[in-house]
């Protein structure tokens, strides 16, 4: 069987098949190896697949397990033995894998063509196993076509880039709906002046510069809300605001040109949603030079195209002095971006948001919160953590006073801690 049109996941599939076979005592292979060794792939698609489809992987594994029990053992004697041969079904369906990689315009054969091939070949035992979990080749197809985002199989590593974008990222907006996020309180002026550049037909890429702990990603998350609610101009409503985790990009990376092949497949999955997704990108200033090396290209240099022709949607967060710095140096960047100034809240606009946090935190901690609690948060923070910014100070005295107080609550008291220890050396005693 040539691996040459083998993409890079599917060769592993294939070894992992071998190993399986080992285990089980076997000296052929034959689909059932195959299936399970598509199931066992760690971050493999066809396990992503069937997530998607609601498919109880673990039941198909045991199924399998069943059936690979019950196969007869290879001999260990005798001609033959130490070899290992392949079925005439495991032939077909790699010749069946290779005829949906054609018909899907594929230059490879990755793993979904060979799960395809397999729940072709009928009246196997894998083929009642995927049908009696209800696993049909449309559907399949259906999923296939969502987690690729029309992207092609045009190299050994195309798996790699599928959904790089939820790897590496959070949808603000789905948070939002599912009221993961927290309110934003007194920041509609800023939330107002994002919707306004976003709406721009040119240079709509905002990016929001102040002093870490102001509230920029408060900002961000507004904005995920009020698209959630649909409380936005009309060419804004449906869009999605993506979080990016540059330093995750960076951080997994372990050769040269990893970080920029998993960026240019976010950028081309953004480009490909047509404007329905608006990226954010917190510390805006890490993109200049991130993943740079000798011979490699830069972040910013992969996003400058994207964002001159308008393909890409951006909003970046980063401090006065790393703007100045990193980005209004690099006059191509500076210009794609419309600067949004986020000033420190005063001591009064900074318990308004207090207050409008107090439900979180009382459901999170089990405790109840004073207005004069509050208030004093906002005043001595702002009186003595001179080094920090309002309202991030606040929002941590707050949260560590109500952790310290529901520790002491959850913790024993030390009359009975002493009494437990006099318990306990009687115990022993006797």
């Amino acid at each position: 069987m040539r691996f040459d049109r083998f993409t890079e996941r599917a060769q592993d599939a294939a070894v992992r098949a071998y190993e399986i076979l080992q285990r089980y005592g076997h000296n052929q292979v034959d689909t059932e190896h195959m299936l399970l060794a598509l199931l066992e792939q760690p971050d493999g698609v066809i396990p992503q697949m069937l997530d998607k489809m609601g498919v109880d992987q673990q039941a198909i594994k045991s199924r399998l397990d069943e059936v690979l029990r019950a196969s007869p053992k290879a001999a260990i004697y005798g001609g033959g033995a130490g070899q290992v041969f392949i079925t005439p079904r495991v032939k077909r369906v790699v010749d069946i894998a290779n005829e949906e990689a054609n018909r899907l315009k594929d230059d490879y054969i990755s793993t979904e063509h060979l799960f395809l091939a397999i729940l072709s070949e009928r009246r196997t035992a894998v083929a009642r196993i995927l049908a009696e979990a209800g696993i049909t080749k449309e559907r399949v197809l259906d999923v296939i076509k969502e987690i690729r985002g029309g992207q092609r199989v045009t190299d050994p590593q195309a798996e790699t880039r599928y959904r790089t974008l939820e790897k590496y990222s959070r949808d603000l907006t789905r948070m939002a709906v599912e009221g993961k996020l927290d309110p934003v309180i007194g920041r509609d002026e800023e939330i107002l002046r994002v919707i306004q550049i976003l709406s721009r037909r040119t240079k709509n890429n905002p990016v929001l510069i102040g002093e870490a702990g102001v509230g920029k990603t408060a900002i961000v998350e507004g904005l995920a809300q009020k698209i959630a609610d649909n409380d936005v101009p009309e060419i804004l409503m449906g869009k999605r605001v993506v979080s990016l985790d540059l330093g995750g990009m960076v951080a997994g990376s372990r050769f040269r040109g990893d970080f920029e092949e998993r960026l240019k497949a976010a950028i081309e999955e953004i480009q490909r949603s047509e404007g329905e997704i608006i990226l954010f990108i917190d510390e805006l200033h890490q993109v200049v030079g991130a993943g740079a090396a000798a011979g490699a290209l830069d972040a910013s240099n992969m996003m400058k195209p994207a964002l001159a022709r308008g393909e890409l949607n951006c909003i970046g967060a980063t401090t006065l002095d790393e703007y100045r710095q990193h980005i209004e140096r690099d006059s191509a960047l500076d210009r794609r971006f419309a600067p949004v100034f986020v000033e420190e809240p005063n001591v009064e606009e900074t318990i308004e948001m207090l207050r409008g946090l107090r439900d979180r935190y009382e459901a999170h901690h089990k405790v109840t919160f004073s207005d004069e609690a509050l208030i004093a948060a906002a005043r001595l923070s702002h009186r003595y953590v001179t080094e920090r910014k309002l309202p991030d100070k606040a929002i941590d005295l707050m949260d560590e006073a109500a952790s310290k107080l529901r520790v002491a609550l959850y913790s024993m008291p030390e009359d009975l801690k002493n009494m437990k220890k006099d318990l306990d050396r009687l115990g022993a005693e006797e």
